[in-house]
């Protein structure tokens, strides 16, 4: 979708949170969707899209490889929140016939499993908008450290409503409007991605949820998160080129 990037960055410059939301819902309607994992802190967007829109369609990646726990979660807070559309999709059967069929390819190469698993799928699904939102936050580090509420990949607009939230920001919306939390976030899990131990485990700290995905790689994205062409996507307010 051919957009005057600096235009789109003037139109929305100083939104964030639910503002966000319900300003992209309305200028792109229709061509606007939410990718949530149902992970530790998920309830958060997810309550800001349902006082948006509850129908804004709610795309879940389901790699095959997810803990139970997260399939449960995501049905407990569809019901609460009265989320209209959730799209659930799976990866290619022959794309894991071929290059996964004994479902051990995190083992030797993590990051052609979350391409089969979440990239690929997750592209698909998107073919259809022009607007993704996401729940990425500055204080996760990395890559993310520099995080701005709005940015472009190849093909759309994404935008980031929480990524000025810390921690104790997410904590406390989550108590105020009293949503629940992931069962596994009880039993140390504070980033929580697909089962296997070298994918999560147990550990991380509040301003640094992600230690324990990936632990003991230097991988700290699934790839979602980066353009076609590999580089990652683009969320910089200063000096954008239409």
């Amino acid at each position: 979708m051919p957009v005057n990037q600096n235009e789109v960055l003037e139109a929305y410059a100083g939104l964030e949170g639910r503002g966000l939301i319900a300003a992209f819902a309305r200028d792109f309607k229709g061509r606007v969707a939410l990718l949530s994992s149902f992970g530790a802190e998920s309830s958060v967007l997810l309550h800001m899209l349902s006082e948006v829109d509850r129908n804004i369609p709610v795309i879940f990646l389901d790699t095959l490889k997810l803990f139970p726990q997260t399939l449960a979660y995501r049905d407990k807070l569809v019901r609460e929140l009265g989320l209209r559309d959730i799209r659930v999709v799976q990866p290619n059967v022959a794309d894991i016939e071929e290059q996964d069929p004994a479902g051990t390819l995190h083992l030797s190469n993590s990051d052609a499993c979350c391409n089969i698993r979440k990239s690929l799928p997750m592209e698909k699904a998107f073919q259809s908008f022009d607007v993704m939102i996401s729940g990425r936050k500055r204080f996760h580090g990395a890559a993310r450290s520099d995080l701005q509420h709005i940015g472009f990949d190849d093909k759309r607009i994404k935008i980031e409503p929480l990524a000025a939230f810390s921690g104790l920001d997410l904590r406390n919306y989550m108590v105020h409007h009293h949503l629940p939390s992931h069962p596994l976030r009880l039993e140390g899990y504070l980033s929580i991605g697909c089962v296997p131990v070298s994918c999560t485990s147990k550990g991380g700290t509040v301003d640094n949820p992600r230690e324990g995905r990936w632990m003991g790689q230097e991988k700290t994205e699934c790839g979602i998160h980066f353009t076609a062409n590999g580089k990652i996507i683009r969320n910089d307010q200063r000096g954008v080129a239409a």
